[in-house]
This record gives structure tokens, sequence and C-alpha cells, in this order.
């Protein structure tokens, strides 16, 4: 029985790394991506502004992995385009996306099932994006594992990695969204996508690439799923880099962000020092109250020698008379 199990597995491995990915699951690629830009904060006022922008932005969303990885293999960035019927597949779903009548096009792919197997068939692409990213830079740098493995994620996540550049043609300039500041889910399993086929093609990785193949496009989708049905941003791997974080991260530096005992013993100092402020406040206040009461006293003392002089002569007048 697991010998049969085996050889299943087997055949749909190697049934899955002989599939074409022309047309249905670049047309998926396209869809989500036209379908994620149009998402976007300001992204269909944009469309209705400048067609021209929106267009080039969707290209960007559609092609950026195979530009960015261009331009870091010094090659031309246009190349990508250069093959016509994908480009033009692609303006055609963006028109429809953006610009079709009663917005059936977008209100349909946006019907969960539909986008769940539109996304599922999109993380399928991204398995041959981060290999052929991979295999790519080993052909022109051989066994250097950092080119490969750089190569690979930006094949894979390259519409992620250029954002900002994206959000320029549209007039948005958010820097604070950078991939690298804070890295989407995508972004870190096409990062690890990249780690282990870089593993398996330096033969580092003890596996068939059929069989690794199988394995991350598996995950990816079970996984991306998994996110879309709970509705949860949560990476699965956020427990790993939490504690790799607290580890190997978060030594002591007097320059860090203050801690919440710190912030709690600098609370209590400022309460304590306002207190003793106010205190002082108050008493100086009393005292100058009680100076105030007293300044008059002088004033009585002269009234009461007055009259005792007053009576004197008075007293002696009268012995004179």
């Amino acid at each position: 029985m697991d010998v049969l199990w085996m050889l299943r597995v087997d055949e749909l491995s190697h049934a899955l790394a002989n599939l074409s990915m022309f047309p249905f699951f670049d047309v998926a690629h396209y869809v989500v991506s036209v379908m994620a830009l149009r998402e976007q904060p300001g992204a269909l006022e944009v469309s209705r502004v400048s067609p021209l922008a929106c267009w080039f932005s969707s290209m960007l969303f559609c092609f950026g992995g195979a530009v960015l990885s261009g331009i870091m293999l010094a090659e031309p960035p246009i190349a990508p385009l250069t093959n016509s019927t994908s480009v033009l597949l692609a303006s055609v779903i963006w028109y429809l996306v953006f610009y079709c009548p009663m917005d059936l096009v977008y209100c349909c792919t946006a019907l969960l099932p539909l986008r769940l197997v539109l996304s599922g068939m999109k993380e399928v692409t991204r398995t041959w994006k981060v290999l052929g990213g991979v295999t790519q830079a080993q052909g022109k740098y051989k066994d250097s594992l950092l080119v490969m493995i750089a190569i690979g994620w930006a094949r894979g996540a390259g519409g992620g990695l250029i954002s900002n550049f994206e959000q320029l043609v549209r007039g948005v300039w958010k820097p604070e969204t950078n991939e690298l500041l804070k890295m989407s889910y995508p972004t870190k399993i096409t990062l690890i996508g990249a780690v282990l086929f870089t593993l398996q093609q330096t033969h580092y990785l003890p596996l068939q690439k059929h069989h690794l193949m199988l394995l991350y496009t598996a995950f990816t989708v079970v996984n991306k799923t998994r996110m879309m049905l709970t509705g949860s941003n949560v990476s699965p791997f956020a427990v790993i880099e939490s504690a790799v974080y607290k580890t190997l991260f978060t030594g002591y530096s007097p320059y860090a962000a203050l801690t919440g005992e710190e912030q709690k013993t600098c609370i209590d100092t400022s309460r304590t020092s306002g207190t003793s402020s106010s205190l002082a406040k108050t008493k100086e206040s009393n005292g100058k109250g009680a100076a105030g009461k007293r300044t008059p006293a002088p004033q009585s003392e002269s009234l009461e020698a007055k009259k005792e002089s007053e009576n004197t002569e008075t007293t002696n007048c009268k012995k004179m008379n």
C-alpha cells in the first residue's frame, strides 16, 4: 500500500513538473494581480483620471518579478514586455477588471469560490517563477548561493518588492510600506522557496526537484486557501520568527525603544516629580498668602501708637486746664 502511494505521489509530482502555465495559470495570475491593484487605495480613481498610469501599474503587478530579476542580472528591464501574447492577455484582463460594463468581471471574480481557485492557481505559478529565477541565476553564476536566492526571490515576489516604484506611478509615496521593512506573507514564502530551491539545485538538499515542487506548491496552495477562508493574515511562521528575533536580534542597547518596565518606571518617576512640584507650589502659594495676611500688622501697630499719643496729648491738655 505504501509503495502504491509513493508511486502515485511520484506520478503526481512529475505531472505537476510538466504542467504548462500558459494560458490558464497565467490568466489566473493576471486576474489576481490586477484585482490586487484595483483594491489598492486610490487605484480606481487613478484609472478614471489616467488610464495609461493605471495600465502601467497593472503591468508592474503582472510582470514585476521578471522586470526586477532582469535589472539584477543586468538584462533589459523591458525584456518581459517583448512577449506580445502575454502583454496583450494581461492588457485585456486589465481592461475588463477596471472598465467592464456594470463591473461584471470584477464582481464575478471577487466571489469567494472563484477567487479561491484563482488564488490557488496563482500560487502554482509562484513555484515556477521562483524555480525559473534560481535556474536562470545558476546558469550565469554557478554555485553562487546568495545570487541564486536573490534572483529567485525577486522573480517570485518582484511585484511586492517594487511596490514603492509602482506607487509612484500612481502618484503615491509611502516609504513605510517598503517590503524590506515589513515583509508580507507572499514575500516571506517566496524567500523560503528561493532558499529551498537553491539548496536543491546545489545538491545541499537531498530531494528531487519535482518532489520539492510538489511539496512547496501544496504548502503554498493549502496555506493560502486557509488564510482566505479564515480571513487571517497571520503568517504560519510567526512563532518561529518571534523566537529567532528574540534570541538573536534583541540585545541590550541604550538607544533601543523603551520596554514596558522602563516605561512604567518613567511614568512613576514623572508622577512623583509632578506630585512634589505640586506640593512645592502649594507651599509657595500658602507662604505668599500668609505673608499677605501679615503685611497689615505694621499698619495696625502704627494706628495704636497714634491713638496712644493722642490720648497722652489729651491728658496733658486736661492737666494744663
